[in-house]
């Protein structure tokens, strides 16, 4: 169970973290050029970003980044118990960018349930969470922050160089929290836990 929250119909943008970048003087530790290369123009998902890159610019927007369990309540748009966001059927190239070479602009593929798009590849998304392997078998059932400690943080979603069963719902991966490469990138979401 979950408070309402309401997050973002697309993953954050170049453009919209250059902005960021540009209007706070934020100090963003990746290489532009290697952004580039991976993400053809502005309307590309920001990728070569860490946990806490992806923290500073939720808290400039005045957001936050999902908790894990909002994160994968808001993928299932409204479904119960299916594999991926649009059912059971295995991926195909029309439902979402996974096992190719590159990201896609937002919004290139339809969008779930709830109106929000490239939930399953393109971009791999930081979640608010530490990963804890077996924290879900004994986690509170209202609103799950994720352990309070840990070594890595939680990704979700599959990205563009991904095999189709990494597109799951249920798929999770993790990566130290100053980590950035071409696979992770970032939504945010508003409203309190």
């Amino acid at each position: 169970e979950l408070n309402a929250f309401y997050m973002d119909v697309h993953e954050v943008t170049v453009g919209q973290f250059l902005a960021f970048v540009n209007q706070s003087g934020y100090n963003y530790g990746g290489n532009w050029n290697d952004v580039v290369k991976n993400s053809l123009g502005d309307r590309y998902p920001m990728s070569y970003v860490s946990w806490n890159d992806a923290i500073a610019y939720a808290e400039w927007a005045g957001k936050r980044l999902p908790t894990e369990a909002e994160w994968e309540y808001a993928a299932r748009g409204g479904l119960v118990g299916e594999r991926y966001l649009w059912g059971n059927e295995a991926p195909t190239a029309e439902k979402a960018n996974y096992n190719v070479g590159k990201t896609t602009a937002v919004g290139s593929f339809e969008a779930n349930g709830y109106g929000l798009y490239d939930m399953a590849g393109n971009v791999y998304e930081w979640c608010a969470d530490w990963y804890g392997e077996d924290y879900y078998s004994s986690s509170p059932d209202k609103n799950p922050p994720g352990p309070g400690t840990g070594t890595f943080r939680v990704l979700r979603g599959g990205y563009w160089g991904t095999s189709a069963n990494d597109l799951s719902l249920a798929n999770r991966y993790y990566d130290p929290p100053g980590a950035g490469n071409n696979s992770g990138g970032f939504r945010c979401v508003s409203g309190s836990l």
